[in-house]
């Protein structure tokens, strides 16, 4: 996947310096909102939270012996910031080579998943290798991989949450079976209309960003006490840093919502219903967080044992 969209950013040959300039100074319209809020939620999908947790589990290690996990974790650390440094350049690469495209242009609005090759071999021609193959490539490594992860966690949380020891072949069928089955009937339901399909993809993203709160939250609070992670708990620096990511992220959702309120939501049936979830949404966070906090501070209040 990697190879592939770095193969197409060097065919379009886009400027480093505006490159680097937006990367640092980001600008967004309200008109892009909702695809920002999207590429969170694919880069820090939050079932990847779970995933990472049950990997570092996996490691054979002497939990006994201070050194050696803190080594793991470590090691860990850097696996962990390689992978979603990986995976922020991807989306770059993708990003640089629609926006020097097809930004600003009039057939920006029509490109979609199912087109997207086709506009790409229009502009920039065949090659070495055709561009459009390189596309068709890419986005199949990038479905792997999404599948990949989501199933692979789906195991981890059966086993763990719902503590169901099953056989790993029945186990794999049931979790890929979650996973392959609805993506059919979606196909299958929407195969007659490719636009919205694109819509669906959209708004999968940005649903994978609403959830980021209730995997992120838990995790922070967790990885905060010292009676669950002992001399392990992440500095005051560290937490400071996370918690602040985690509210930028719930601001960012609550603005997409205020966006598709003033945009989408008509009727008065329908407004009930998205408020009602809103509202859910809201709470459910401020229930998270002041858990983590009274939590945090029974802790400190109770006696030693």
């Amino acid at each position: 996947m990697a190879v592939s969209f770095a193969w197409m950013f060097g065919e379009t040959k886009p400027s480093g310096t505006e490159l680097l300039l937006g990367v640092l100074i980001p600008k967004l319209s309200s008109k892009t909102i909702k695809q920002a809020v999207g590429v969170v939620g694919c880069i820090i999908m939050p079932h990847n939270v779970f995933l990472h947790s049950a990997l570092v589990q996996s490691r054979e290690i002497d939990h006994t012996k201070k050194g050696r996990v803190q080594e793991a974790l470590n090691y860990y650390s850097i696996e962990s910031a390689a992978a979603l440094l990986i995976s922020f350049i991807i989306n770059l690469f993708v990003t640089t080579v629609f926006a020097k495209a097809f930004y600003g242009t009039e057939v920006a609005s029509t490109i979609g998943l199912v087109n997207a090759g086709q506009y790409l071999q229009d502009k920039y021609g065949g090659g070495l290798f055709p561009i459009l193959y390189i596309w068709a490539i890419g986005l199949l490594a990038a479905g792997q991989s999404s599948t990949i992860t989501g199933t692979y966690a789906g195991q981890f949380i059966m086993g763990g949450f719902l503590n169901l020891k099953l056989k790993k072949w029945l186990r794999a069928l049931i979790t890929r079976s979650f996973a392959i089955v609805p993506t059919m009937i979606v196909a299958l339901v929407f195969d007659t209309s490719e636009a919205a399909l694109d819509v669906l993809n959209e708004w999968l993203n940005v649903l994978q960003s609403i959830q980021i709160p209730f995997a992120l939250i838990p995790l922070l609070c967790l990885v905060s006490k010292e009676q669950i992670m002992g001399t392990f708990k992440i500095g005051s620096v560290l937490k400071t840093i996370a918690w602040l990511v985690a509210v930028l992220v719930i601001v960012i959702n609550g603005y997409l919502l205020f966006d598709f309120f003033s945009n989408e939501v008509t009727g008065v049936m329908f407004t009930s219903i998205v408020f009602a979830f809103t509202g859910a949404y809201i709470a459910f966070i401020f229930y998270l967080v002041s858990w983590g906090f009274a939590s945090s501070a029974w802790r400190r209040l109770s006696p030693s044992k």
